[in-house]
């Protein structure tokens, strides 16, 4: 069975999260806006802003948790993948934004002097932030891992990130009711923005990494060697190539075979190695390019000045 064929749960469970992550923050937007509108608190419509870009963020991954794992068709032959670091990358833009207007706000608010505030609702909103979305990040980063979905990372980190802003404004708004002193609420605000920059670049640069190829973690490409070589009819290997598209990990090798193996036992010999790496690496999309061992290297030896190939060797 290939990945393509199995992949069904895995989708339904994705989709159940994303629409999770969507009721959380409709709600969430709604209650930070009008606390932060209530209170007078530039840290409390920060974090309104933030939920919001969470919300649409939700929204992008619900919508590529739904496309990318689709089988591949003749307009898309290696299938959907790339859109999950599409969609990440879009919503690590939409968290930089969010950030730089959280400055620009709380600047704003430094500049004009001391402004009034009623702390007490931004207090209750924020536990209730806090609360709900450990709630559900948790829940997006346990589905991510199980089923190797980046927009499901990107959108768990987007609600990671807001339980550490959210405590921050919290501890803001109680040192702002302790002692008076109004000038924390936006420095909390730029202390918040500053932790968003970061997850926002540290997503990117996931993303940007699967839309431009980057070869798999050491650990899987070495599942991939030990199979070779543990097989004693492979004489030899190259071309080990590997990358992450959505869901999906693609890998491809030139294996070297004996040159008096008939085109039957090679294929078979072939699909063995196929299942083999597909049992122990999750999600794998393998393809093997067969060669004669003695023919190749004496290929590479005369047209490329490579090594004489070995003596021949009983199979």
């Amino acid at each position: 069975m290939t990945p393509y064929e199995t992949i069904g749960t895995a989708v339904r469970r994705k989709v159940a999260a994303a629409r999770l992550s969507i009721y959380s923050n409709t709600l969430l937007t709604a209650l930070k806006l009008a606390a932060g509108l209530m209170s007078g608190s530039v840290s409390v419509l920060s974090e309104a802003v933030h939920s919001a870009s969470d919300l649409l963020a939700s929204w992008i991954a619900f919508v590529s948790v739904r496309v990318s794992d689709r089988p591949a068709d003749e307009h898309h032959p290696y299938g959907h993948g790339k859109i999950e670091s599409v969609s990440g990358l879009a919503e690590a833009g939409l968290i930089f934004a969010a950030a730089l207007y959280i400055i620009y706000e709380a600047v704003q608010k430094l500049l004009a002097g001391g402004h009034s505030l009623d702390v007490e609702v931004g207090l209750i909103v924020m536990l209730v932030s806090v609360i709900m979305n450990v709630v559900v990040s948790v829940r997006l980063f346990r589905v991510a891992r199980e089923t190797d979905s980046l927009a499901l990372e990107a959108d768990a980190e987007h609600l990671r990130t807001d339980v550490y802003t959210s405590v921050g404004v919290l501890v803001g708004l109680g040192c702002v009711r302790i002692t008076g002193w109004q000038a924390l609420d936006p420095i909390v605000a730029i202390a918040v923005a500053l932790l968003i920059l970061r997850a926002a670049w540290r997503l990117s640069a996931a993303a940007f990494a699967g839309l431009v190829d980057v070869q798999l973690p050491t650990e899987d490409t070495d599942v991939v060697r030990s199979v070779l070589d543990s097989e004693p009819f492979v004489l030899g290997y190259h071309r080990l190539r590997s990358r992450k598209s959505g869901s999906f990990r693609h890998v491809d090798a030139h294996v070297q075979m004996a040159d008096n193996l008939t085109l039957v036992q090679a294929h078979d010999l072939t699909e063995r190695l196929e299942d083999r790496i597909r049992e122990r690496l999750s999600n794998a999309v393998v393809t093997i390019h067969t060669e004669p061992h003695r023919a190749e290297m004496l290929h590479q030896h005369v047209e490329h000045g490579g090594p004489p190939p070995d003596p021949p060797r009983e199979q």
